[in-house]
């Protein structure tokens, strides 16, 4: 893309099964494209080695999360594997928004509908805001898990069983893209991101 001045940002939000790809997209985006950054989500889990505040993750406090959870100050939080909490802060996104800066983000189906719920009441975002499913077949997903060697197989059919459920909810987003290679992802991501400036010019 060939951003100027007068481009509207957008919040490109992904979601889709694991191994679809979604989180490499989303890197690539904000990461390679001029204008673009990634949204910097919250967590209660400490820190790993080599991770920073503010850059990986907001890392806060459980007390802190609670806090600033009952001043209305997340867009949307989940519990993750019952352990700890993630979310996303009105600030890391509106803030950027309306410094003109173009957002991605990766999260699950269920924070993408309380993105939504969000954008009903905030105009920035309503007009922002393109959520992009990441479709895989069942086969492929297979293999892709299988492939990266990081999971048992416990672990694998936990992700296919929920899979099931997260392809169940890809009708409600703006736009699906069937994975196939990592370059034609990106480039059906890209064409996205084009055609919804384009509509907001």
């Amino acid at each position: 893309m060939n951003p100027s001045t007068h481009q509207a940002p957008l919040l490109v939000i992904l979601a889709g099964p694991a191994g679809s790809g979604k989180s490499t997209l989303c890197e690539r985006l904000a990461s390679t494209e001029p204008g673009f950054a990634r949204v910097v989500t919250a967590t209660t889990r400490p820190p790993r080695n080599g991770e920073v505040d503010g850059v990986d993750y907001h890392f806060l406090a459980p007390e802190t999360f609670d806090a600033r959870l009952a001043a209305g100050e997340f867009l949307e939080w989940a519990w993750v594997h019952g352990k700890h909490r993630y979310g996303t802060l009105a600030s890391a996104v509106l803030e950027p928004l309306r410094r003109g800066l173009s957002l991605a983000m990766n999260i699950d189906v269920q924070g993408v509908d309380k993105m939504r719920q969000a954008a009903a009441a905030e105009p920035l975002l309503r007009r922002c805001m393109v959520t992009v499913f990441i479709a895989i077949t069942p086969d492929e997903m297979r293999r892709r898990l299988t492939g990266r060697g990081t999971d048992s197989m416990e672990e694998i059919e936990r992700r296919m069983r929920t899979a099931e459920g997260e392809i169940r909810e890809q009708s409600k987003f703006d736009h699906i893209i069937v994975s196939r290679t990592r370059d034609e992802d990106y480039r059906a991501l890209i064409a996205i991101c084009e055609a919804a400036r384009r509509k907001a010019v």
